[in-house]
């Protein structure tokens, strides 16, 4: 079983109503190894290890999907924008070429 990688979304600004436009930034641990690379010690390459897939959602409904390559930098960082339809629930997932799959959720909560 794969390693549980670290995540964190941040929705910015933190106060704000419905139908305020805020911004939403997403960022895991994970290596984003290209397979073009040796290790130093073996001179074996080192094995493609890429998120290609990422799906924002708000309770269950996708807002944007993300295909992803692998000369995106280690431990990526993605950003996008969400007009707020009220509260919920805001989630994550991703998926990368080994099949590894990660989620990562937070509550929505509109002031007004």
């Amino acid at each position: 079983m794969a390693e549980e990688r670290k995540s964190m979304i941040k929705v910015k600004p933190t106060k704000f109503n419905v139908g305020d436009i805020v911004k939403v930034d997403f960022i895991v641990i994970h290596p984003m190894d290209t397979g073009l690379l040796k290790d130093k010690k073996t001179g074996d390459a080192i094995p493609a290890n890429y998120i290609n897939n990422i799906t924002f959602s708000l309770d269950g409904k996708p807002f944007t999907t993300m295909k992803v390559w692998e000369t995106v930098s280690t431990n990526p960082y993605f950003s996008v924008n969400l007009k707020v339809p009220g509260a919920g629930t805001l989630t994550v997932d991703y998926t990368d070429n080994t099949g590894e799959k990660s989620s990562k959720s937070t509550k929505l909560k509109p002031k007004g």
